[in-house]
């Protein structure tokens, strides 16, 4: 295999994961993909700025915004001051926060825990995968490795 092949592969893989979160996004009661990655970066009980979120999950900050403030206006989240960060806030789900993402998000859990079972070494994918993107993250910015 060459550069060339590894990366139409990757491509593939990619795509195809990336179209299964789609599909159940299409096949739930979520009406976008940024949606279910905000709740469930915020479902993990710990604390994220949009900032972090928009940084981890490649969501544009205009639409992380619009949503985030569906989600407070809806009373699933509540916004807090970060200290020493004048215009960055945490966001945290409320309680019907939490309800409604573990209601959107148990069926994918289940899926993803089923799954997970059957990886033989879920910590080397990741780290595989991760410095794969650090790689190419390098190389994008014109930097050698």
């Amino acid at each position: 295999m060459n550069e060339k092949e590894f990366f139409y592969e990757l491509g593939k893989i990619v795509y195809q994961i990336d179209g299964i979160y789609e599909s159940y996004v299409r096949n739930s009661y979520i009406n976008s993909p940024n949606l279910l990655w905000i709740l469930y970066s915020l479902n993990d009980d710990k604390e994220h700025s949009q900032k972090q979120i928009c940084d981890d999950w490649d969501i544009p900050r205009s639409t992380a915004n619009t949503i985030i403030k569906e989600l407070e206006e809806k009373k699933y989240i509540s916004l807090h001051q970060i200290k020493g960060k004048r215009r960055e806030l945490n966001i945290l789900l409320t309680k019907n926060g939490k309800e409604y993402a573990n209601n959107l998000l148990k069926d994918l859990y289940s899926r993803e825990k089923e799954v997970y079972k059957m990886i033989n070494n879920p910590e080397e994918t990741l780290k595989i995968l991760n410095d794969l993107v650090s790689k190419l993250q390098i190389i994008s910015k014109g930097e050698k490795i």
